[in-house]
């Protein structure tokens, strides 16, 4: 399987990207919000590239038949989002993906060009890290803003390696403060998925969808950057966590998931041996194991009841 021609705009628009923010420090002007929308129309993804995404993430692409994955939108969506949050002045080379929202409004149909627009929605910024919040439309002729995507990155504003950002000293000191919640899935979740992740998983998610930052394939990279070992994309771990919902307890019906809300809590180092773990209230997390550290939490919303209902049994 190679996919990687099939990067090569995606590759470009973010490389692009890159090169016009590297004289970026932060600190700048924050521009006003919402800003403004950025529209492109993109070739429609071709048959196979879907089969081998979905497949690579543990769906069927039979499910798939006449629809493109929802979470595949960062193939074609994170060079407009990454232009929507250029014109910012933070540091683009320290931009880390804290989340998502994916809200599947209707089938985003194969074989029609897509018609995307992006923005930046907010800016939060406390002087320590900022969380940038942009939101990403895709749809087509025959189905128009089919789908809704709020990303949200997280840029450290402090010198790297320093743990407390660019607080000042009386932001350091603070005696009081509680310790923070060690990110875990909950004791009574049920894992509906057990997955095997091998070390190669991020060089074949970078090929199926032009993210090829080398901290998810390049292992030197990675130990430089500060981790024992390369580290899964987010989005291949929402992924697969989606196509785990959509095999146990949508059986196979993915139009059923309207909406899938994600905080990536912790790296994932490949090779890995995790599960995927849901709750009685739709809760989603991928993890070691109940009462385990998590590296995904959040949770799914289903379109009818029976659904929901089938989701709720464990």
């Amino acid at each position: 399987m190679l996919r990687l021609l099939d990067q090569v705009p995606v590759i470009r628009a973010l490389g692009g990207v890159a090169i016009s923010s590297m004289s970026s420090k932060g600190g700048g002007p924050t521009p006003s919000l919402p800003g403004e929308w950025i529209r492109q129309t993109l070739p429609p993804r071709s048959a196979a590239l879907i089969r081998d995404y979905v497949r690579h993430v543990g769906g069927d692409p039979a499910w798939y038949r006449g629809r493109v994955p929802a979470h595949l939108f960062p193939q074609w969506g994170f060079p407009l989002a990454a232009r929507a949050i250029a014109g910012t002045s933070y540091p683009m080379a320290r931009v880390v993906n804290a989340g998502c929202r994916i809200e599947q409004r209707a089938p985003l149909p194969p074989g029609e060009p897509l018609e995307v627009a992006a923005r930046l929605e907010s800016v939060d910024d406390d002087g320590r890290r900022a969380i940038l919040t942009t939101t990403i439309i895709t749809g087509t002729k025959s189905a128009p803003e089919a789908l809704f995507a709020e990303l949200r990155a997280h840029v450290p504003l402090g010198r790297p390696g320093d743990k407390n950002g660019s607080a000042t000293g009386s932001q350091k000191e603070k005696p009081n403060k509680a310790p923070k919640r060690r990110p875990s899935v909950p004791v009574v979740a049920r894992e509906i998925a057990f997955m095997r992740i091998g070390r190669h998983a991020g060089w074949d998610f970078a090929k199926l969808t032009g993210d090829i930052n080398p901290l998810h394939w390049v292992p030197p990279y990675a130990r430089a950057t500060g981790f024992r070992s390369v580290i899964l994309h987010g989005f291949s771990t929402l992924a697969r966590a989606i196509e785990a919902v959509d095999r146990d307890v949508l059986c196979g019906d993915v139009d059923a998931l309207a909406v899938v809300e994600a905080r990536f809590t912790r790296p994932l180092l490949l090779p890995a041996s995790v599960g995927v773990y849901v709750t009685r209230d739709q809760g989603l997390y991928v993890g070691d194991a109940p009462g385990g550290g998590s590296y995904l939490e959040g949770h799914f919303e289903t379109r009818t009841t029976a659904h929901t209902q089938d989701s709720n049994h464990g």
